[in-house]
């Protein structure tokens, strides 16, 4: 029979997991207490809840979220992290951390809203994208670019026409002021 604090974990869980837009799962094992309190820091700094949790309820706060692909990156020793804004601020603020520190903790997988499992090396791949704001740049540089030539392409004879009527204005007055 499981207690009322299991159930209200859980429930707390599923309410996390429905909130949250991308849950990181990692294994923990190796880090030591003044490590894991660092690390806790970190992420809260960054918007990020990084919590670690018995396997069984966190299989059962997936089956309650409708998440159950979660459950295929939770073995072993596992902490998760939930982020709430941007799917890659969490994973970068994981893997800077790591590399700082030297840490072992390592990627599981993750889970982006009700997407499939991810596994290590996507979550270490979405860690190296580029700030959204980068990204939205760079693709509106990409779209304006085929506009930019089209408008030249338009503009080229036009600028031609001008051209030559330019000429032909200074040939007549040459020939006006010769005459």
């Amino acid at each position: 029979m499981p207690t009322q604090a299991k159930i209200d974990r859980v429930r707390e869980l599923k309410d996390k997991l429905e909130r949250c837009t991308i849950a990181v799962t990692a294994t923990y094992t190796n880090i030591g207490v003044n490590e894991m309190t660092e690390l806790r820091r970190r992420t809260r700094a960054a918007g990020v809840e990084f919590l670690v949790i018995k396997n069984t309820l966190m299989h059962l706060a997936a089956d309650a979220a409708h998440r159950p692909q979660l459950k295929e990156i939770v073995n072993g020793p596992t902490a998760v992290a939930f982020g709430y804004d941007e799917p890659v601020d969490v994973a970068r603020t994981l893997s800077e951390y790591i590399r700082s520190t030297r840490s072992p903790l390592a990627f599981q997988g993750a889970v982006i809203g009700d997407g499939p499992a991810l596994p290590a090396a996507d979550v270490e791949r979405l860690a190296t994208l580029p700030p959204r704001a980068q990204l939205v740049a760079t693709l509106l540089g990409q779209f304006q670019a085929p506009l930019y030539r089209l408008l030249g392409v338009l503009n080229g004879p036009l600028q031609g026409f001008g051209g030559i009527l330019q000429a032909r204005i200074q040939q007549l007055e040459s020939q006006e002021a010769g005459g």
